[in-house]
């Protein structure tokens, strides 16, 4: 038994779990406190509760722990609840290998119940002291991303149990699909948040009459739930720099203006400053003003898709599954 702890900010750590466990040769047991989704791979779906007291009034009480944690505030009945059901599943289950996407305080929590830990490595600045405890605690290491595309050094001292998966996409060896024949953009929100709307989207649209512009998961814009075929007759697509966003462009093959949004740690701006250096993407540090519009989407279209391939979209999730999977079987519990 595998098991996988999501996070809960946005839909990418479980989009990703669904991705790997596709490509897995035994079950995985997802621990999240997101709903399942319908059709996800997981075996079976812990539910946890959430780590924060919402309360009107509530002020967390010394939540970094001395700075030796990201997030470990007192009373909190939830986060209290949340590891006691991770103790009570490890204790049942005895899992030959855990992976954690992301959170130092649950990976270090597993490490001393003696689990084998997987960390999924995320891009950025991650040199602090809190993410090396985890990196060095690490039984071992998946980096979502090609080593050829991004190559932080921070992840350097732990090479020997790191793997470099490449971006992993939940549309990977999926046959393209061309959904429509009309010039379109489309332009891709952001569950963990942007800035994008609907009304900008609209504003490049009246100035470019060569495309259609279709905005998905954008304030006022609309919502499918298979942007595949949307993304493989794409022209061009406009998106955040999000590791899952990224990820289904490149294995769609379009060419792309990418706007990395402010997230912690600089993560974005890290996958940002490697598309750009690898001329695989047209990057901004905003999403364009109608006066820039033109200028990006020219720039865009002539860096065209193919460097995408250097992503190593193609089968990325099982060569994460070979790595967890291995790891696992030193644990000698199959």
């Amino acid at each position: 038994m595998i098991g996988y702890y999501a996070h809960h900010h946005g839909v990418g750590h479980i989009t990703r779990a669904d991705a790997i466990a596709r490509s897995m040769s035994e079950p995985m047991t997802v621990l999240s406190s997101r709903t399942r989704p319908s059709g996800h791979a997981a075996a079976e779906w812990i539910s946890l509760p959430l780590d924060v007291d919402d309360s009107a009034d509530a002020v967390a009480q010394d939540s970094s722990a001395g700075g030796v944690l990201h997030w470990a505030p007192h009373d909190v009945d939830g986060l209290t609840e949340r590891m006691a059901i991770i103790a009570q599943w490890v204790a049942r289950e005895k899992p030959s290998a855990v992976v954690v996407d992301v959170s130092v305080e649950v990976a270090m929590f597993l490490r001393l119940m003696g689990v084998r830990v997987i960390v999924m490595a995320i891009p950025g600045e991650r040199t602090d002291p809190i993410h090396s405890l985890a990196y060095r605690a690490a039984t071992h290491i998946v980096a979502p991303w090609s080593q050829g595309v991004y190559d932080p050094a921070w992840l350097h001292p732990y090479a020997e149990k790191t793997t470099y998966a490449g971006s992993i996409s939940r549309f990977a060896g999926r046959a393209r699909i061309a959904e429509s024949i009309d010039p379109t953009v489309v332009v891709l929100g952001a569950a963990g948040g942007t800035s994008l709307t609907r009304d900008l989207v609209d504003s490049w649209s009246a100035v470019d009459s060569r495309f259609e512009f279709r905005a998905l998961g954008v304030a006022g814009g609309d919502w499918i739930d298979d942007v595949w075929p949307v993304l493989c007759s794409a022209a061009l697509v406009v998106t955040h720099a999000g590791q899952n966003a990224v990820a289904d462009v490149a294995a769609s093959g379009a060419p792309a203006v990418v706007v990395p949004q402010t997230r912690p740690f600089d993560e974005q701006s890290a996958t940002g400053r490697a598309l750009a250096d690898g001329a695989i993407a047209d990057v901004l540090d905003a999403w364009p003003s109608v006066a820039r519009w033109h200028g990006a989407a020219d720039r865009a279209l002539a860096l065209g898709g193919d460097r995408w391939s250097a992503l190593r979209t193609d089968g990325a999730p099982a060569r994460a599954a070979r790595a967890i999977e291995q790891c696992g079987a030193r644990g000698g519990r199959r």
